[in-house]
């Protein structure tokens, strides 16, 4: 339970940092630090001492703050991935291998792009903007849609050219 207690605890000040130093307050309360270091530049006779305070606060900062970003990143990224897998698992015609996709190799995702890669000259060979393929039945629906345009056009020329009769 004291675990689970810490956890709450971090979770919340995690979040709380992060939305804190994220707004126009934060910035503005870094824009007057710097400004009044500056201004103390010529009490302090611009010393090592002066110029040490800021370098000392900035690097604490900033090292503590790597840290904030990247947990707020994970979190944001892994929510994004739940809702993109919902989408995928929610769509009839999305491949299912795209669910969490993001845990294959670099390898296996190079492969997946040089289809999309594929997939995308398709589409553009395609007349209906609206036309879409999935990734496991591209080469099918685009060899059916060819022959169905072909069928239509032929039927349109022999129309046309009996109309001309």
């Amino acid at each position: 339970m004291s675990q689970k207690i810490k956890k709450n605890f971090f979770e919340r000040f995690s979040n709380w940092a992060t939305n804190a130093t994220g707004s126009s307050t934060a910035f503005l309360l870094a824009v007057a630090s710097i400004v009044i270091w500056g201004a103390t530049g010529p009490v302090f006779q611009y010393s090592t001492t002066w110029q040490l305070i800021i370098n000392t606060g900035t690097t604490i900062i900033t090292f503590l703050m790597v840290f904030l970003i990247q947990k707020s990143q994970n979190k944001d990224s892994k929510a994004i991935h739940l809702k993109l897998n919902e989408l995928i698992a929610a769509h009839q015609g999305a491949s299912n291998r795209m669910v969490n996709i993001e845990d294959i190799t670099e390898k296996e995702l190079d492969q997946l792009h040089k289809f999309y890669v594929r997939l995308s000259i398709l589409a553009k060979q395609e007349d209906d903007l609206g036309c879409t393929h999935s990734i496991d039945a591209a080469d099918d629906n685009h060899q059916l849609k060819s022959e169905g345009v072909n069928r239509h056009r032929e039927r349109d020329k022999k129309k046309a050219n009996a109309e001309s009769k």
